[in-house]
């Protein structure tokens, strides 16, 4: 048997900093984004499901749910929710009659970006938490590593689909028609 290259001492020591760094880290993340979207009567999952559906334009319930990290029944029964609100339209395409796509209605867009536009209106202790490290070292922390570690468990599949949506994203708060919809 080949000589382990780390002692279980090590392995477990790493696994519970990163369990317990992310579990405090995401009880933050959580608490911001339910007080984000609480006005606009959504859950997490709802808004994780517009929000991939905006910046991916079309994508499929899979692509949703491997993206969202959630369990693709989770993926298609929300969506389901927000069709029923309006916010969402299914369709199959006619080269791919398995798979069933998303894509945001005018109203969805259009909440999303209500949504974007009113970020600030609520608190957020996680850009709050960073803020002193951007003022220290002129930028956010990047997390390399943990793209890194995302990456070898979830695959580049994740990683391009994250590089992609944070790309369109970006570009988004620059349109002028963001910013039109924006001042309705």
């Amino acid at each position: 048997m080949a000589e382990e290259l780390y002692t279980t001492k090590e392995a477990m020591l790493y696994s519970q900093r990163v369990a317990q760094l992310s579990k405090a880290l995401w009880k933050a993340v959580e608490k911001d984004w339910q007080q984000w979207i609480k006005p606009y009567d959504l859950n997490i999952n709802e808004h994780h499901i517009l929000w991939i559906s905006y910046h991916l334009k079309g994508a499929s319930i899979s692509d949703v749910a491997k993206f969202g990290v959630m369990h693709v029944s989770t993926a298609f029964n929300f969506s389901k929710k927000l069709e029923e609100r309006g916010y969402l339209t299914f369709s199959k395409r006619d080269d791919d009659k398995r798979n069933t796509y998303v894509e945001l209605t005018e109203a969805g867009t259009t909440l999303i970006l209500e949504m974007n536009n009113n970020y600030h209106q609520t608190s957020h202790a996680i850009l709050e938490g960073s803020l002193p490290l951007r003022d220290l070292y002129g930028r956010f922390p990047e997390f390399l590593d943990v793209m890194a570690v995302i990456r070898n468990v979830y695959g580049e599949d994740f990683i391009d689909i994250f590089e992609r949506s944070f790309q369109n994203f970006s570009s988004s708060l620059d349109e002028p028609l963001a910013e039109s919809l924006l001042k309705k």
